[in-house]
């Protein structure tokens, strides 16, 4: 088994090489997949939601890998390709201050319209109440009491 995972693992990596946008783009939506079957499961639907399922890979698919793509081809434009501590520290502080909130917002907002097919006055007052926890909890890993 373990040459198997080997030779696929080596097989990705040399797709990221050849066809990095379509490589990030499609394992983006697979997570997006897993992670959703996982949380149904913990949140205990007793049958998977494939509407919400898909809708999910569809955000990873279409918006979450390419926008960390070009996000990260983008900083190290404005960092000059640097790798040295400093630089990824900056690199780490520059993307909790911009992409975060950003991606967080989005996020929200899309699964309130689409995933959950609310309208805009109902995501809106879900923003309103909801974003800065979110955004706080992505900041700082603690989750706050209900």
């Amino acid at each position: 088994m373990g040459e198997l995972v080997k030779k696929g693992w080596n097989r990705y990596l040399l797709e990221l090489q050849l066809h990095p946008l379509r490589t990030k783009a499609v394992t983006a939506g697979v997570l997006a997949g897993i992670s959703d079957s996982v949380a149904q499961k913990l949140s205990g639907f007793e049958r998977l939601q494939l509407k919400r399922l898909l809708l999910k890979v569809l955000f990873g698919f279409a918006y979450g890998g390419p926008f960390g793509h070009f996000l990260h081809k983008l900083m190290d434009a404005i960092f000059k390709g640097k790798k040295d501590n400093k630089t990824v520290a900056k690199k780490v502080l520059l993307e909790q201050l911009t992409s975060s909130p950003w991606n967080n917002l989005l996020f929200m907002t899309y699964y309130g319209l689409v995933v959950e097919g609310r309208p805009w006055s109902q995501v809106k007052q879900r923003l309103k109440k909801g974003y800065p926890s979110v955004q706080l909890t992505a900041w700082t890993g603690d989750i706050p009491e209900p």
